[in-house]
């Protein structure tokens, strides 16, 4: 190279290159008259308004990839993960033609019913490490075509599951028929893509009560615990439907284990069905209680529409409802209590649940001395002088109680309405 071609300085790898002319040539001389010009021009630049802050960024790509079934319908597929937010339909159109087309394919798939067809080995090694592990043993070998079988499907299953791998494209009928033996497939094969679209698909309408026994058992070889969860409530739903099947049939007589299990999950859930009720129905119970003693309360101090103490005047308080939503039916059982001649003693049952309510009071009032409830000091004078198994059982009751009126006290009709009257 000439002394007088100048270069620029590069690395052992970089390759040599003559700086461009224009950088070697000297810059104009300047006059007096070319600086206004060059500071016009400045401040005409400095003039234009520059934006406050940075555009947003465009919104991202969505991971959407829909493909069509070789019937014409639209088909929702795995979603493809990786650098590329969008795959174009030409590319799986040409996988798929070329599941179809056998261009070069060197594997041999071959089936226990007979079925044979071909593959590329490269499709199968990048999709499974299974076919990789099996593909690997024919190295070194002479055959250029390797056998690979696949067993305990019949052909068209291990055609549907190889096409998968190529394009990720099925017809829809082949998947109601065959989502079984795909799901047993990607478990053996290791191939998690398939695994969640047919538990997707199974979620999604092709479990029934015919095959959820069968799709239970399979789920528990396969490891997918969503959808072990999903067929066990259906058999807890459905129960009598399903033991009716033919499914139920042969798994009783094949894994009377998994019977028993089944059995007793459904005794389990009945029997939780059961305590929830009764703990729903023993709340209500507590709950009118607590709403009787507000009530009680009420009518004896402050007084209602036509019943209250004898020294409270009742006059305007027959428009509108009472604001105690078990006023009414205690109103009713304090009028009996007061003109029943049999009582107590005689066997009456509305005064007997009268006294009880006035006991149980008594036992939950904190204003002794002051209430003017009837009869509520003179059970308070009574306290423990019933037997030990009958106090433990008021006990319980009062605590019962008075645990339903802590939790309903912030959202009860009665209280609202009277943080309202004192505001």
């Amino acid at each position: 190279m000439e002394s007088g071609s100048p270069v620029t300085r590069t690395s052992s790898y970089s390759v040599q290159r003559p700086l461009p002319s224009l950088c070697l040539q000297k810059a104009p001389p300047q006059d007096e008259s070319s600086e206004p010009v060059n500071q016009q021009v400045s401040e005409e630049t400095h003039s234009v308004p520059l934006p406050k802050y940075a555009p947003p960024p465009p919104p991202p790509w969505k991971f959407s990839h829909k493909v069509v079934s070789s019937t014409g319908k639209s088909l929702q597929c795995s979603q493809v993960k990786g650098s590329s937010p969008w795959i174009s339909e030409d590319v799986v159109e040409m996988w798929d033609r070329l599941f179809f087309e056998k261009n070069g394919a060197d594997v041999t798939v071959y089936t226990e019913d007979g079925g044979i067809f071909l593959a590329h080995s490269i499709v199968l090694v990048s999709a499974s490490p299974i076919f990789s592990s099996q593909i690997e043993k024919h190295h070194g070998r002479k055959q250029m075509i390797y056998r690979l079988p696949i067993r305990g499907v019949p052909l068209a299953a291990a055609s549907m599951f190889i096409r998968l791998l190529y394009s990720s494209r099925f017809d829809v009928a082949d998947m109601e028929k065959f989502v079984l033996h795909l799901l047993l497939l990607s478990h053996v094969y290791n191939v998690s893509f398939i695994k969640k679209l047919c538990a997707q698909e199974l979620e999604h309408g092709l479990l029934t009560i015919e095959n959820v026994i069968d799709v239970y058992q399979l789920t528990k070889l396969c490891d997918a615990p969503r959808l072990s969860l999903m067929c066990l409530r259906l058999i807890i739903k459905d129960f009598t439907e399903v033991a009716k099947t033919e499914g139920w049939r042969v798994m009783t007589e094949s894994d009377p284990s998994l019977e028993q299990e089944l059995v007793e999950a459904v005794i389990d859930a009945d029997t939780k069905k059961q305590e929830k009720l009764g703990r729903i129905e023993e709340e209500k119970v507590y709950g009118q209680l607590r709403d009787a003693m507000e009530a009680l309360v009420h009518i004896c101090k402050d007084g209602c529409r036509t019943i209250g103490p004898h020294d409270k005047s009742l006059e305007g308080r027959r428009s509108g409802p009472c604001k105690f939503p078990a006023c009414k039916g205690l109103e009713s059982l304090v009028r009996h209590f007061a003109v029943c001649r049999i009582k107590v003693p005689g066997g009456c049952v509305h005064c007997k649940r009268m006294w009880q309510l006035l006991e149980l009071h008594s036992r939950m009032c904190q204003q002794a001395g002051t209430c003017r409830v009837p009869l509520c000091s003179h059970f308070q004078d009574k306290l423990g002088q019933q037997s030990k198994k009958d106090e433990t059982k008021w006990k319980l009751l009062v605590n019962k109680v008075m645990t339903a009126k802590r939790k309903t006290n912030a959202f009860s009709l009665a209280t609202v309405s009277a943080r309202l009257e004192e505001e």
